[in-house]
């Protein structure tokens, strides 16, 4: 079981610098250890998925600064921005925040209040949809999971992944002014690369209160180590924007996820269809769509009202619904 960096391990990582080497000595003579104890400490930092260069003569720095969560610095931003009580719980190492909370919602004495946030540094069994694995290495990007008690049940909750995409959207906008597309049914894109993720897992009634907890995974600052996992195209916000304050992101995506979840709760997905299909990633593009055992082409032309996908298929138009569906582009 790995454990999050703590004492020397953590005081290394906070001295060590994206912008100049650190040599193995100074290290040491700072902590009062030994060039070798320095050494072994790095090795470990770096089997957790941190990027740190090595150079002969030189030393150690970070290839990424790592933009690190702290408690202590969500409230003051939070209470900047809102008056009511902040929920964000700060974990440093986690099998996975979705399967977390869905345990404690889960267990009888469940007293998990709506609107809860769980954020990790480090996730070692992320998943992503389908039962693949989310790449989530030590403190490089936002591992999020957010707890919402929908009172309509699960069938009226199967549009929500649209809403939460268009709140990841609503975000990366006000914070960066950066314009993201959004693919059906759950990610995040620049430029045909996937920037962000969403899982939603439900738990509950088909028409009576149901548990949400929504997942989202964005890519902050993603050490090659990791990419080298990565079947798609991908990028991270570190390659768009000079610095991120992740502190600051899990806020304001909180936020945003409230506001879009209360229009939700409120109307559905009615306010939010055109708005979607405007940023839809594969907007009038020769699409395919499997399941697995099925494929289907044809030119996407967005989502309707329930949040199903339309695609033109010889002069018809037809909807399909999420669940283990797979979207890509043609050609």
């Amino acid at each position: 079981m790995v454990k999050a960096p703590a004492g020397n391990k953590l005081a290394i990582l906070s001295a060590l610098s994206r912008d100049h080497f650190i040599s193995g000595q100074a290290l040491g003579e700072t902590l009062g250890i030994s060039r070798a104890a320095v050494s072994k400490h790095i090795k470990s930092l770096q089997e957790m998925g941190i990027d740190i260069f090595k150079v002969t003569g030189k030393g150690y720095r970070l290839n990424h600064s790592l933009p690190l969560l702290d408690q202590n610095k969500i409230l003051p931003v939070w209470q900047a921005l809102t008056d009511s009580a902040c929920n964000i719980e700060v974990q440093p190492i986690i099998d996975s925040t979705n399967s977390e909370l869905m345990r404690r919602i889960q267990a009888p004495e469940h007293d998990v209040p709506s609107g809860h946030v769980l954020v990790a540094e480090m996730q070692q069994a992320g998943r992503g949809r389908r039962g693949r694995q989310w790449q989530s290495p030590f403190g490089a990007n936002l591992y999020y999971s957010y707890y919402w008690l929908f009172e309509e049940g699960m069938q009226a909750a199967m549009g929500v992944s649209i809403a939460v995409g268009l709140a990841v959207y609503d975000a990366l906008h006000a914070l960066y002014d950066l314009e993201v597309q959004l693919k059906w049914p759950n990610d995040i894109y620049i430029n045909e690369q996937k920037l962000a993720g969403i899982l939603v897992e439900l738990d509950g009634q088909m028409e009576g209160p149901c548990h949400l907890v929504i997942g989202i995974g964005l890519n902050v600052a993603m050490p090659n180590c990791a990419a080298q996992q990565i079947d798609q195209a991908w990028t991270d916000l570190s390659q768009h924007i000079p610095e991120v304050d992740k502190n600051q992101l899990a806020v304001v995506l909180t936020l945003c996820l409230q506001k879009r979840l209360n229009m939700y709760q409120k109307s559905g997905l009615s306010d939010m269809v055109a708005q979607w299909n405007a940023l839809n990633a594969f907007r009038n593009q020769v699409v395919s769509l499997s399941t697995g055992q099925r494929q289907w082409r044809g030119i996407c032309e967005g989502i309707d009202n329930q949040g199903g996908l339309v695609l033109r298929q010889d002069g018809e138009r037809k909807t399909y619904y999420g669940g283990e569906i797979s979207l890509r582009k043609e050609g």
